[in-house]
């Protein structure tokens, strides 16, 4: 299906790339510019179970969708959107993860702004908007009310990170070493508490949230790339971040002798719908 061009559903206007953030937050927010290469080479997509739930949820399919997919990064959840017939629009604030993804989707249209502040008319009239790894990164006072703002009446808001599966022995222990080594790693996520988050605004919200469990198997090089892409291993810097990369590596051959990691996680989904009009 052809993507709509921007004049036809983008109303711009000028919007500073300022996140209202707490100056440690927003220094790991704009961490990933320095790896968006590394980034969309090694971090996983999302099993099709994940956009099955979504459009069970949601009450309708993604296919003719108009989607904006917000934090869209490098472009793995906008991919996936676009081939499940979904008319989708990337939003990404970061130069070079917006390079990234324009180069990999060049007829996917993209607007450089963020989830506080999106750059689209009232009652825009998009079908979903969704946050692959991103929410977090937002003010929800601030994200919830935009994403409601731009979405059609009965539209519906998306939520989901990959996590490492807690209940996967290997996973959970390798998260517990890099913690102890990093005592601030992921402590900026609050993909279990989304749904919490989102009704504690006082909007009269009701998000429902599901956990999926998948894998896939990856090259040991490559899963210490995909670590090596989090915020927290590239706000800290290579010299930082070698030793403990190092470490992993080490352990992991234990596990993995053959040099095949079978990385484990827990898709975590929170879905909101925006109330419909009054009759």
């Amino acid at each position: 299906m052809p993507q709509p061009s921007e004049q036809e559903q983008l109303h711009l206007t000028p919007q500073p790339l300022q996140p209202a953030t707490p100056p440690r937050h927003a220094t790991l927010a704009r961490a990933f510019d320095a790896v968006a290469a590394q980034y969309a080479a090694a971090r996983p997509g999302y099993p099709p179970a994940l956009f099955d739930a979504i459009e069970e949820l949601a009450g309708q399919p993604l296919a003719g969708a108009r989607v904006l997919d917000v934090g869209a990064g490098t472009g793995i959840a906008t991919k996936l959107l676009a081939e499940r017939g979904a008319r989708v629009t990337a939003v990404e604030p970061g130069a070079a993860m917006a390079t990234e993804l324009r180069t990999a989707h060049p007829a996917i249209p993209l607007v450089r702004a963020l989830g506080d502040a999106l750059p689209f008319r009232d009652d825009a009239g998009f079908d979903l908007v969704g946050y692959a790894q991103a929410w977090h990164w937002t003010d929800p006072a601030r994200s919830v009310p935009e994403a409601l703002r731009v979405l059609r009446p009965g539209g519906t808001l998306a939520l989901w990170w990959n996590i490492p599966d807690p209940d996967v022995n290997w996973a959970a222990a390798q998260e517990a070493r890099i913690a102890r080594r990093l005592p601030d790693y992921h402590s900026h996520s609050v993909a279990p508490e989304a749904a919490d988050l989102i009704r504690g605004l006082g909007l009269g919200l009701r998000p429902v949230s599901r956990v999926l469990h998948w894998t896939r198997r990856v090259p040991l090089d490559t899963h210490l790339a995909m670590l090596g892409s989090r915020s927290y291993f590239s706000a800290i810097g290579p010299a930082a971040a070698a030793p403990v990369l190092a470490a992993e590596r080490a352990a992991l051959h234990d596990v993995f002798p053959d040099g095949i990691v079978e990385e484990a996680y827990a898709l975590n989904l929170t879905v909101t719908l925006r109330p419909p009009a009054p009759s």
